[in-house]
């Protein structure tokens, strides 16, 4: 089945979304969200869509450099078979090292043509069921700590079930920061952290243990990325769970931290695996090893973020979503795919592949290129 069809087209389209206000880490502000939309069409008239959101400072790619390797990207694919998935990441990979975010934009556009050639939601191309309620936390960005107090007080009111807190500038400010948050919001409301590499080893075993009384359920990425030998030295001295993320981007990099024992958990992103197979991959040898995993993002719309929550669909290892980033750009151009409602709740229709899209017209406005 589905030997005749063939990649005919590939559009690469470059989307700018202001954000609703500026997202700030330890590693850098954004105040627009700078994506790259790529649809897939085949000679038997399916259309797949993906998306990235290159974010330099981790995937070491642009939305301009993004821009360019697609073009590679869809002249070697170009009358290929789009259902063999496998097939088509590994061209990519010969076509160049590493960029796997416009990787993951491509990978999502073949699995929505797949899942729709199968007439079924992409969860089903990985066994995967709809019987799981996703949530989302939401996103104190770092600011002053009176400024973030305020901000975790309207996460809470709005309802959602956690607050996620960007860190990782000092431990003097840092403890300031979750003590003046904790006092706001009280201690019936779940806090995660996240210092983005902020800190150094012992900085970040001294700031962890004086975080300890105030209730935190894990810590991402406490020491920069380069230095995972000494991440499970942080781990046993942390008295808080220690998730892996910017150290954690591909299946190897998954498996010299089980091998290592250096994280408690693991955050996964399409756009870091390299597509939703890679992540997948991540999602198995996590299973295998026991390790518990939540699934995130970068400032991607509903498009790449329904991709996202399909992977979510996939193990009952993944226990948490990290998927607010959308409700953080001041303008929706998705069609369909992944919903939000009260209380962080998201709900995934189950329609054939993705189940999101971008209306042609709009696409037609931006800068593109057509191969």
């Amino acid at each position: 089945m589905g030997e005749h069809i063939t990649i005919s087209q590939v559009g690469i389209y470059k989307l700018r979304i202001p954000l609703k206000a500026p997202f700030i880490t330890s590693l850098g502000r954004e105040d627009d969200a700078e994506n790259i939309i790529v649809v897939i069409k085949t000679n038997n008239g399916i259309s797949g869509f993906g998306e990235c959101n290159p974010y330099m400072p981790i995937n070491g790619e642009s939305i301009d450099t993004c821009f360019v390797v697609a073009q590679y990207f869809a002249k070697a694919l170009k009358g290929k078979n789009p259902l063999k998935i496998k097939d088509c990441v590994a061209i990519m990979d010969k076509v160049i090292y590493a960029n796997g975010s416009i990787k993951s934009a491509f990978d999502i556009a073949l699995h929505d043509i797949a899942a729709q050639y199968k007439n079924v939601p992409l969860y089903k191309l990985y066994d995967g069921k709809n019987n799981k309620e996703l949530v989302t936390d939401y996103t104190v960005s770092i600011d002053e700590p009176e400024k973030m107090a305020e901000d975790a007080v309207k996460i809470k009111q709005a309802g959602y079930p956690a607050i996620k807190v960007k860190l990782g500038e000092s431990k003097k400010k840092d403890v300031k920061r979750i003590k003046l948050i904790r006092e706001a919001v009280g201690f019936d409301i779940p806090i995660r952290i996240d210092a983005n590499q902020g800190w150094g080893v012992k900085e970040a075993i001294e700031t962890l243990n004086a975080l300890d009384a105030y209730s935190i359920e894990l810590c991402e990425e406490p020491i920069a990325r380069w230095n995972f030998m000494r991440l499970r030295k942080v781990k046993r001295s942390s008295p808080i769970p220690i998730m892996a993320d910017e150290c954690c981007s591909d299946y190897h990099d998954a498996q010299r931290l089980i091998q290592l024992k250096a994280c408690d958990m693991m955050n996964i992103k399409v756009g870091k695996a390299g597509g939703v197979m890679n992540a997948f991959k991540i999602v198995k040898l996590a299973e295998k090893a026991g390790l518990q995993l939540q699934v995130g993002a970068f400032m991607e719309s509903r498009l790449a973020m329904t991709a996202s929550a399909h992977l979510a669909l996939c193990s009952d290892n993944i226990i948490y979503c990290d998927f607010d980033t959308p409700l953080m750009h001041a303008e929706d151009v998705v069609t369909g795919g992944l919903t939000y409602h009260e209380k962080g709740i998201m709900k995934l229709p189950d329609v054939p592949g993705l189940g999101a899209s971008i209306e042609q017209p709009y696409l037609d406005r931006l800068e593109k290129v057509i191969i």
